[in-house]
């Protein structure tokens, strides 16, 4: 799903609600700075990366090309899906997907710091320099 504008525009749940019944699930693009928390049986899912059709065993998680990936939040968020019984066998990561490094993330924030009064407000996760 792709959004027409900055901010929650519901777009976590709506992807939710489809991925009950997908075969396929797929992060096309964006990175880190977005997420959603989605309420599934009365658990709480906090999602960045991950498609929110992993709660689902049986639809296929992609996160894709245009996805600018961090490891470490990336291995978080694993980690905390596992914590709570989901498995993450139904996920699979693009080849191409962009990998932030720690230097991207520190490039973006002297960007933005350099900018001074013209900051244009990026969250300095390194997501454009990557």
């Amino acid at each position: 799903m792709i959004g027409a504008q900055w901010g929650d525009e519901g777009k976590g749940k709506i992807t939710d609600l489809l991925s009950r019944s997908a075969d396929v699930v797929v992060r096309s693009q964006g990175g880190v700075n977005a997420g959603h928390t989605v309420v599934v049986a009365e658990q709480t899912f906090k999602l960045h990366l991950i498609p929110s059709g992993i709660l689902y065993p049986k639809t296929e998680c992609i996160i894709g090309s245009g996805t600018v990936i961090d490891p470490q939040v990336l291995i978080e968020e694993i980690e905390q899906l596992k914590a709570l019984g989901v498995t993450v066998d139904n996920l699979n990561i693009s080849q191409t997907a962009h990998v932030t490094m720690p230097y991207h993330r520190k490039i973006d924030q002297a960007s933005e710091e350099s900018r001074g009064e013209y900051k244009i407000g990026t969250t300095g996760r390194g997501i454009g320099p990557t």
